[in-house]
């Protein structure tokens, strides 16, 4: 096996051999006969939570939607698909996903496995659109979880700790068009009182900034095409005014990467993300982190970040704001609160971004800042687990799933696993 490395290259990872299979019965044999498993999505994660000294199993391949219950309102699909690819195919049969993440280059399985997420007051993270999931256990056997069933929650954001997610079956809706503009000069003092407003503003809003001063470059906002809210185009928003011509939100940045703006209205897939499928996504060279903090202490949090400014704006390609409602989860970084992501898109100096993220992190603190799971973080586990009130249920299911440890890694190991009550990984 080569060098394999993660989708933004600051990671090698350590795996011994890479398979992938072509059918799930392929997956049951290799996991079977293996001593440590850990599974590769579209390696869109920039720590080592997918990282493993035994087997890789990658999953491109099992990449098919199963089939579409219009009756019951959801769609199955193989884990390995990515958003992007189911997107086009809900669409063209009149549904649609209730959110989508700024990327559609992302798989199915790894985002719902690590919590990722989109925008909207409303809207949960990608996760929450998750009506069973199928699995292979230590054992190679098959195991599924539906929700209101014992330990669904559990097992949804499983971070890679339960087995090998091979199939999933998600909520659909009716399909929806949106239309995107874009604002430019929201002061962050507007969001001191105006926080709710902002973000109750359309179906989906970003804020994006580049820390250089006390304000967003750019707001996102993103509305549903039979909304009655959907006004026309405002001469001003909250201090901000209209961009006169498409925008990317990274600084510099030329716009034909990104979905369509200036109100042109087009199909949810091609308008709740950011980036379109066929561009490389966001700033291309980077690295990310991100932190989830309760939408009420939103804006005191931002304004604890802006006192960083100068240390921040030099190591940044930009960073941006949005808001996830809370969900049942157990190890959603959202689990029952409204939150706030406030999520960091580095140039790619990991070890200067790494220096960085303490101060960014002890700022965050009074806040109880829950990190992303697949992003950067330095956060030291024993500040990071009592933020989890169902650790120790996860923990159990963990051992319920996986008793002699064969899909735990360093990160598991170092995040979930210490201090706890499962015996250590000796791979």
């Amino acid at each position: 096996m080569g060098h394999e490395r993660n989708w933004a290259g600051n990671l090698v990872y350590g795996a011994a051999e890479l398979h992938i299979p072509d059918t799930v019965e392929q997956v049951r044999e290799l996991v079977a006969r293996r001593e440590r498993v850990k599974v590769l999505g579209t390696r869109h994660s920039f720590n080592d939570i997918a990282d493993t000294c035994g087997s890789h199993l990658s999953l491109e391949r099992l990449n098919r939607v199963i089939g579409l219950d219009e009756n019951n309102g959801t769609v199955t699909v193989e884990a390995g698909i990515r958003y992007g690819e189911l997107s086009e195919f809900l669409h063209g049969k009149g549904y649609a996903l209730p959110n989508l993440a700024s990327l559609p280059h992302i798989s199915v399985a790894g985002a719902c496995a690590t919590a990722t997420h989109g925008s909207g007051d409303r809207n949960g993270t990608l996760a929450t659109a998750v009506r069973s999931l199928e699995l292979v256990n230590a054992e190679g056997e098959l195991v599924t979880f539906v929700r209101g069933q014992e330990d669904f929650d559990g097992a949804v954001v499983g971070l890679g700790g339960l087995g090998v997610v091979v199939r999933l079956t998600l909520d659909v809706v009716p399909t929806f068009e949106i239309s995107q503009h874009v604002y430019e000069g929201l002061p962050l003092a507007r969001l001191e009182k105006h926080l709710d407003d902002i973000f109750s503003g359309a179906y989906s809003v970003s804020l994006f900034t580049d820390w250089k001063a006390a304000a967003f470059n750019q707001v996102w906002l993103k509305r549903k095409v039979d909304d009655a809210s959907a006004a026309s185009l405002a001469s001003e928003w909250f201090g901000a005014t209209p961009a006169d011509a498409p925008r990317h939100p990274v600084p510099g940045h030329e716009p034909e990467p990104c979905t369509g703006q200036m109100g042109v209205p087009g199909a949810w897939y091609e308008r709740l993300p950011h980036f379109r499928p066929e561009f490389t996504p966001s700033a291309g060279d980077e690295l990310q982190s991100e932190y989830f903090v309760p939408r009420r202490d939103a804006y005191d949090a931002l304004h604890a970040i802006s006192g960083l400014r100068e240390r921040i704006a030099p190591l940044l390609h930009v960073s941006e704001v949005r808001t996830v409602a809370a969900d049942g989860l157990w190890m959603s970084p959202c689990y029952e609160r409204d939150s706030v992501g406030i999520h960091f898109t580095w140039k790619s100096d990991e070890e200067a971004v790494r220096r960085l993220l303490p101060e960014i992190e002890a700022k965050l603190a009074p806040f109880q800042a829950r990190p992303h799971w697949g992003k950067l973080f330095v956060m030291p586990p024993d500040r990071l687990q009592p933020l989890y009130a169902r650790l120790p249920d996860f923990r159990r299911l963990m051992r319920s799933c996986d008793p002699r440890g064969k899909f735990r890694n360093a990160f598991l190991e170092r995040y979930i696993v210490a201090n706890g009550l499962l015996p250590r990984d000796n791979s």
